[in-house]
């Protein structure tokens, strides 16, 4: 492995970018979790109807969004009403649909396509609704609550040109780039890796998909195997959530090339039990802190209804999970 990479920057200065970001975004954890208790001193929903609009809950990232929502709601004394499209589009727009006829307080969205519900969320928004989002940069909401992507983004891009020495082929995922998060992940991996010019992109990326997406990601990275057979000549594979990362990690490993490394984004319980163990291809996982997320999102309602104002974006922080630190980071998600 070289000790120098053409873009001047030598593996143990990358290797401490990673490693200094990875101590802000944890130190940024603590910071926030104080920061939400004081916030929510004297905070409300009684007699208030908060409809939480869910694309789906199939996935660890949405179904703790969700339940901690619909926790959070009944907690501060108002009435949810949750509803799940089970990943249909048409079941989505259906669902926005009653819900802004039913005229609740307020309307909480989670995830989906930008061009497939913004004009619901524009609907409500005419209707006299407020409208926030949990990961959804959508114009029409007066509040979104999600993770520092840009952050996550740069900090996983990092951590994996760190592991490759600054060099080599990578596999990318990049199925769902009409969804906001994904696409600020992406361009940020991308905006790394220009600066290492041998790190390169194996083409055409593949299209990670939902449902079946741990048994399609085995699939399709077991043909990129057979087709790249020389150890070595592929490095990494990143995609921008982590339920692909766990097919593709199943992957490498049934082939016997752990020499590749895995990268994904959330923080499943099952995707930080392989970075954990050492002989696993998983290198890291950005693991976000869903619940929180959830709780805060409706805590901003609770401020919103109560007159406060809200910034336009509210970000809980991520925890960057590698070989070195998860068994550190599990602990401070409660999950280790």
């Amino acid at each position: 492995m070289s000790e120098s990479t053409v873009s001047g920057l030598g593996r143990r200065e990358i290797l401490k970018l990673a490693a200094v970001a990875g101590a802000t975004f944890a130190g940024a954890g603590v910071l926030a979790s104080a920061s939400a208790n004081a916030a929510e001193d004297g905070l409300s929903l009684k007699g208030k109807r908060v409809a939480i609009s869910a694309t789906g809950t199939d996935h660890y990232f949405d179904l703790q969004v969700y339940n901690a929502q619909i926790e959070e709601v009944k907690r501060l004394g108002g009435e949810p009403i949750a509803v799940d499209a089970g990943r249909n589009d048409g079941k989505l727009i259906a669902q926005l649909q009653t819900l802004v006829a039913q005229k609740p307080d307020a309307i909480v969205q989670i995830l989906g396509t930008l061009s497939v519900i913004d004009p619901w969320l524009k609907k409500a928004r005419d209707a006299g609704i407020p409208v926030l989002t949990v990961d959804v940069g959508s114009t029409n909401s007066l509040n979104n609550t999600t993770s520092d992507n840009w952050g996550i983004g740069k900090d996983l891009a990092l951590q994996l040109v760190s592991d490759i020495g600054g060099e080599g082929n990578i596999v990318v995922f990049n199925g769902f780039y009409g969804v906001t998060p994904c696409a600020i992940r992406y361009d940020q991996l991308v905006n790394v890796i220009k600066y290492f010019p041998k790190v390169k992109i194996i083409q055409p990326e593949l299209r990670d998909v939902i449902p079946n997406t741990v048994q399609d990601a085995f699939t399709q990275i077991t043909a990129i195997l057979n087709k790249y057979p020389e150890k070595g000549s592929i490095k990494a594979v990143w995609s921008a959530w982590d339920i692909p990362q766990l097919g593709a990690t199943q992957a490498i490993a049934a082939a016997g090339r752990n020499e590749i490394r895995t990268y994904g984004v959330d923080g499943s319980p099952e995707v930080l039990q392989l970075v954990a163990d050492p002989k696993s291809p998983a290198g890291a996982d950005a693991a976000q802190q869903p619940a929180e997320i959830g709780r805060v999102a409706i805590r901003n309602v609770a401020k919103l209804l109560a007159g406060q104002t809200l910034p336009r974006e509210t970000y809980v922080p991520a925890l960057l999970a590698n070989k070195e630190n998860v068994g550190e980071i599990t602990k401070k998600l409660g999950i280790g």
